[in-house]
């Protein structure tokens, strides 16, 4: 029994020497699998971001404007009923053509049909108080040569028909107001014209001189522009403007100077220019964009694609890439005037200075950029 035990501890210690030889190595071997699943370290990814960008070209002179604009009609009526009411009823819709005199919206005419009643009643009873009055003075006359009435009982008889006739004129002019009111419950076209905006429909109620739609007028058709300045027109007041159609420029017109808004939008900031339209064409309908070309202010500006603009604070700007560092800044300009392919400054950027040209509203200023090959 004594032999076993420390035969028994000799085969222990022997297998713990082994298993501790063992571990080391099942640690290294384990090392060496965990770090060849790992993959592979992901080269640098580059950080800048590529832009597009333009040359700054030299100033030119500004004297001929080019700018987009809208056919609207030379004379736009708001249309409206003279009385408060529920709309019952709308007989045109938006685009339709209609005729002078065309009803288009009716009003609910029952307290228009009962004070035309009321109306006519009162003035048959004035008539018949009338006929009363001159028939009792007509006896009073006949009566006052042989001395059967007194002066003044004829005087009386003459002041009350005075007071009949009166009562009649008053009913008569209450019976013209009445029927006026019941005409007003229909509202019908002054002119011949397309509607171009409904604003009212039928269940509604509306009061008196609400737009209920708007007519734009056969005749004379406007073009009409949003200027960023209103001296830009300075020569257009004297001077013929050409006018084409942005779908097909072949189609052509002269325009003459109308008039500029005062004052500029109080959502666009800008000014509102229209030009009268002398004989134009067919296709120049109402709402098609065109085109037009006038003499502006003779300055020199600078043109830049329409996609270059940003915004610094409530100002318009630009981002102006930085030849040595890469980085981009935002750079306030003076723009002089607009259109949807380009831009006209006379301030903020200089020739020869680089400005990225797409995909402004991503970047940040302070930014590095990568210039892509063609603009390098």
């Amino acid at each position: 029994m004594t032999d076993f035990i420390p035969c028994f501890a000799r085969q222990a210690l022997r297998h713990l020497t082994l298993f501790n030889a063992a571990v080391p190595a099942l640690f290294v071997v384990g090392i060496l699998i965990l770090t060849g699943c790992r993959d592979e370290k992901p080269a640098q990814r580059d950080t800048l971001r590529p832009v597009r960008t333009l040359t700054v070209p030299p100033f030119s002179s500004g004297g001929l404007m080019t700018q987009t604009g809208e056919i609207q009609a030379h004379e736009e009526i708001a249309l409206a009923f003279r009385l408060n009411g529920r709309a019952t009823a709308r007989t045109a819709d938006v685009g339709q053509h209609v005729t002078a005199g065309q009803v288009l919206a009716t009003l609910e005419s029952n307290a228009a049909q009962n004070q035309l009643s009321s109306a006519t009643a009162d003035l048959n009873s004035a008539r018949a108080s009338e006929r009363v009055a001159a028939l009792a003075l007509h006896r009073m006359k006949l009566l006052m040569p042989g001395g059967a009435i007194s002066r003044a009982q004829l005087d009386s008889a003459q002041g009350d028909w005075q007071v009949a006739v009166s009562r009649r004129q008053s009913s008569e002019a209450a019976l013209k107001n009445a029927r006026d009111n019941m005409a007003w419950t229909q509202l019908t076209a002054p002119r011949d014209g397309v509607i171009t905006s409904i604003n009212v429909q039928p269940g509604q109620v509306v009061s008196a001189a609400q737009t209920v739609m708007t007519l734009a007028a056969d005749g004379k058709r406007d073009a009409v522009f949003d200027l960023a300045e209103p001296t830009l027109t300075e020569k257009a007041t004297t001077t013929p403007i050409r006018i084409a159609l942005l779908s097909n420029p072949a189609l052509k017109a002269d325009g003459q100077f109308r008039d500029i808004s005062p004052q500029a939008d109080s959502q666009t900031r800008t000014w509102r220019l229209r030009v009268t339209l002398i004989n134009p064409p067919a296709d120049m309908a109402l709402g098609s964009t065109v085109l037009g070309t006038f003499p502006g202010k003779v300055d020199q500006v600078i043109a830049l694609p329409a996609s270059a603009l940003t915004r610094a604070g409530e100002r318009p700007a630009v981002f102006v890439v930085n030849s040595k560092t890469q980085q981009i800044q935002v750079r306030p300009i003076q723009l002089t005037r607009f259109d949807a392919q380009q831009i006209y400054l006379s301030a903020g950027v200089l020739p020869g200075e680089r400005v990225v040209t797409a995909g402004v509203k991503t970047l940040l200023p302070g930014e590095r950029v990568r210039l892509e090959e063609n603009d390098k």
